[in-house]
């Protein structure tokens, strides 16, 4: 059998084949543990830093933590993803060599398509420019609630060439970075909600006013809203004359993303309190003509008959 196998491919390829197992081999196994290992250092040197850095910014009085974090996630991912495409980019050309390929001209070559790329591909070389300066001016974080072209969601991943937010109703909607016309954070920092209260004209202002400051003061001091809200509510005054109402506008400003829930529990308390304090809330009201131009349809109860009535 032996023979046979010797015949058949020559004891020269076999020769040559067993002598690449034993130079070779080796060394494409240790590149390739070395590749492996390099990957389960980099995943956790990654984790350390981020929790590190998460930890610090905890510590520290003068940082937002919630808005530390979310810059600390966005740009150890973006890092993380760049390591490793060295990583693998160095791997695939340590494989190559030690096969005995020459990657000098694969340099050049990748070099020149590159080249031939940037101008043919204009449009994602400016994609990645512009996320780079996204990232680096700190404009958007993952997390963060962004109105992007129009479209106002969560962020769910910011990468060099594309922007991930999905809506309230769990659309996702990919932008490319270069496309983004208009950008609007608004969880940078710190949120707010605005209020336009309209109440009847009837009603004393100055009460009112004191009414809407008394439950932002009340909402303010809650155990359940007291670490969302900022700083206490700024009631601004008489903002309009509408049509059938007066409006004062107020704010309150909150933690990044906290604006809706301490909105929604504020007008659930100011309707209480208005109704405690009979202040009147002003609707449309509709006139009904019947056939006439000028009387409007009058409606006396006491004319109607009996079996209307049951």
């Amino acid at each position: 059998m032996k023979n046979l196998f010797s015949e058949r491919f020559g004891a020269e390829a076999i020769n040559t084949f067993a002598n690449w197992i034993i130079t070779e081999l080796p060394g494409l196994i240790i590149i390739l543990v070395l590749f492996l290992v390099a990957l389960k250092i980099a995943g956790v040197f990654f984790n350390r830093l981020k929790k590190s850095l998460i930890d610090r910014a905890a510590k520290s009085k003068d940082v937002d933590t919630e808005e530390a974090t979310k810059r600390i996630n966005t740009l150890i991912r973006i890092t993380h993803k760049s390591v490793l495409i060295l990583l693998w980019a160095v791997f695939i050309m340590l494989i190559l060599q030690k096969v005995g390929v020459n990657i000098g001209p694969i340099l050049a070559s990748v070099g020149i398509l590159g080249l031939a790329i940037g101008f043919g591909a204009q449009e994602l070389v400016r994609d990645f420019i512009s996320g780079f300066f996204i990232i680096l001016e700190d404009q958007i974080r993952t997390g963060d609630v962004a109105i992007i072209n129009g479209t106002g969601g969560i962020v769910e991943d910011i990468e060099l060439r594309i922007i991930t937010l999905r809506d309230f109703s769990g659309t996702v909607h990919i932008f490319q970075n270069g496309k983004i016309s208009s950008l609007s954070n608004m969880t940078k920092d710190w949120s707010a909600m605005v209020f336009d209260i309209g109440v009847a004209y009837k009603e004393d202002t100055q009460k009112v006013m004191d009414i809407i400051k008394q439950v932002g003061d009340e909402l303010k001091d809650d155990p359940d809203f007291k670490n969302d809200i900022i700083e206490p509510i700024e009631v601004f005054g008489l903002n309009e004359f509408a049509d059938s109402a007066i409006v004062i506008k107020a704010r309150i400003k909150t933690r990044p993303i906290k604006q809706w829930s301490v909105g929604r529990e504020y007008r659930k308390r100011l309707k209480i309190a208005f109704d405690h304090n009979n202040i009147e809330i002003p609707f449309p009201h509709r006139t009904v003509y019947w056939g006439e131009k000028i009387n409007p349809l009058k409606l006396d109860i006491n004319k109607i008959p009996d079996k209307l009535k049951k």
